[in-house]
């Protein structure tokens, strides 16, 4: 079954004590162009979300939104400056004996205030663990997108449906039609002949001359028998699980254009307005293609 270009996908997940949500949105578009926006920390992981979206969506503009709340991720590691503290208790060691303590000690306490004798860092993190659990809640999302995706294809998939079985009734129509159009030009030929040659013999064969010209003229059966050729590949797409927007998108401009074809040669009211009816189908089902992966 197709699947629409439009779709949304939400996914959150607990992994490696850091909360992580993943929103996935797409909108049609002529290729794909994915965006991912996620905190600068977390870039390296960037390359490794566009390929998995590349796997899952083939067109369209997809936007791919990470929230990480990493608080209890982060392990801190605390360092001491041992040269640096042994050269504050030095100096306050020194200090005491100006003073004349002689018994002075220093504590630790009073060198942890001392700035840079103990240094804070954050732990080293796996960057491949880390990016491969990013990449497991955006497969969670992808798969709810997805199934939006496909869900909106089934309803496209039936309303351009309907629509096809409008415009192969409005061909047969076409069809019923255009041979009694050449009969009526032969009848008004006979009695338009008739009544300016009235005391003349008619030429029967120059009647079927000039009416086999006219047939020739308004015959549409090529212009039909492609019709339905591109309507019935346009049926067997409907249930294709491989992206078709755009081959649907080509074979909608042909069946416009043999319409417009049929169009021109009519020289019938009815089939006119026939014509007017399925172009109206056409770009209904043009509009609908636009969204269809």
């Amino acid at each position: 079954m197709v699947k629409s270009m439009t779709g949304y996908g939400r996914a959150r997940e607990m992994l490696n004590r850091r909360d992580i949500t993943v929103e996935v949105r797409s909108v049609n578009n002529r290729y794909l162009d994915c965006t991912v926006k996620m905190p600068r920390m977390y870039a390296f992981a960037e390359d490794a979300v566009k390929q998995r979206v590349q796997k899952a969506i083939s067109r369209g503009k997809v936007d791919v939104f990470f929230t990480i709340d990493a608080t209890a991720a982060d392990v801190a590691k605390v360092t001491v400056n041992r040269d640096l503290a042994a050269g504050y208790a030095a100096a306050l060691r020194e200090l005491g004996e100006v003073c004349g303590l002689d018994s002075f000690q220093v504590m630790p306490e009073q060198l942890a205030r001392f700035p840079e004798v103990l240094t804070v860092t954050k732990a080293d993190e796996d960057l491949e663990t880390v990016a491969e659990d990013l990449c497991t809640v955006l497969d969670e999302a992808l798969a709810a997108h997805q199934a939006m995706r496909r869900t909106e294809g089934e309803k496209l998939a039936q309303d351009i449906g309907g629509r096809l079985n409008t415009i192969e009734a409005l061909t047969a129509r076409v069809e019923e039609r255009s041979p009694q159009t050449v009969v009526e030009y032969r009848q008004k030929l006979e009695a338009r002949m008739q009544e300016v040659l009235s005391s003349t013999t008619i030429d029967e064969s120059r009647i079927l001359t000039e009416a086999a010209i006219f047939a020739d003229k308004v015959a549409v059966d090529e212009e039909t028998v492609r019709l339905r050729s591109h309507l019935a590949q346009l049926r067997g797409m409907l249930d294709s699980e491989e992206p078709v927007g755009r081959r649907m998108d080509f074979l909608i401009q042909e069946v416009n254009r043999e319409s417009n074809t049929i169009g021109s040669k009519c020289t019938d009211l009815s089939i006119a307005q026939v014509v007017v009816d399925l172009k109206a189908e056409v770009e209904k089902i043009r509009e609908q293609v636009q969204n269809i992966e």
